[in-house]
């Protein structure tokens, strides 16, 4: 399959997906915030039960099905051995920026009033489903081997426009876009994309990504 060929059946996926989980942001979301009052159980289905089906499961029948024209196998991503030392950095200077951010704004730093259990849901299943969707297929379909940047950039984007609803949703995207949050998340696309490429495991982007959603849950609020 040609490149220009895997970014269109890329973009054919990421339309439907975007547009099935617009609706489910808009129509379900907030109504299981309603009627189910454990916060850690409505988290639970939110994120291990729902965000399994509409992000990983497609993913992976994806991935298995197009195993020919993608970079990293389904099994090569999930079995690669991965050197931790050599991501430590990545940890610290995570650590290092919350440590600060949470500093000026909160005046403190101090574990946030909303860290609970509910939150930790969250991260368990939030760098799993989105990093399967975003590094592990669209990423790995949209590669060149002598133009990594390139599929990196066209994933960043994607992951990017996966955030829409929810920003859309909570009031945020206009806020996000005359921010320095807009380059925060695109750096962080970007790391996420390359520890991808270049550990060729999945396990690399989702533990840093749940890492960083751990800090900022723990310091921050959310």
């Amino acid at each position: 399959m040609t490149n220009k060929k895997k970014i269109t059946v890329a973009t054919i996926y990421f339309i439907i997906f975007i547009t099935i989980w617009t609706c489910y942001r808009i129509f379900v979301d907030e109504w299981l915030d309603i009627y189910i009052t454990n916060q850690v159980l409505c988290e639970f289905i939110k994120h291990g039960v729902i965000k399994n089906i509409i992000y990983t499961l497609p993913a992976i029948v994806l991935i298995k099905h197009y195993k020919n024209d993608i970079s990293i196998s389904l099994k090569e991503m999930f079995t690669t051995k991965v050197r931790w030392i050599k991501y430590l950095p990545i940890f610290i200077i995570f650590t290092i920026f919350i440590l600060i951010y949470a500093y000026f704004a909160c005046g403190e730093i101090a574990i946030a009033d909303e860290f609970g259990l509910d939150k930790i849901v969250i991260v368990l299943f939030v760098g799993l489903t989105e990093e399967l969707v975003a590094r592990g297929w669209l990423l790995n379909m949209v590669i060149e081997d002598d133009k990594k940047w390139k599929g990196i950039i066209i994933s960043t984007i994607f992951f990017l426009l996966m955030h829409f609803p929810k920003w859309i949703q909570y009031q945020m995207l206009i806020s996000i876009f005359t921010s320095y949050a807009c380059i925060v998340h695109i750096v962080l696309y970007f790391i996420f994309g390359w520890t991808f490429i270049k550990s060729r495991s999945i396990f690399v982007p989702i533990v840093i990504h749940m890492y960083w959603d751990l800090l900022l849950f723990i310091f921050v609020g959310g």
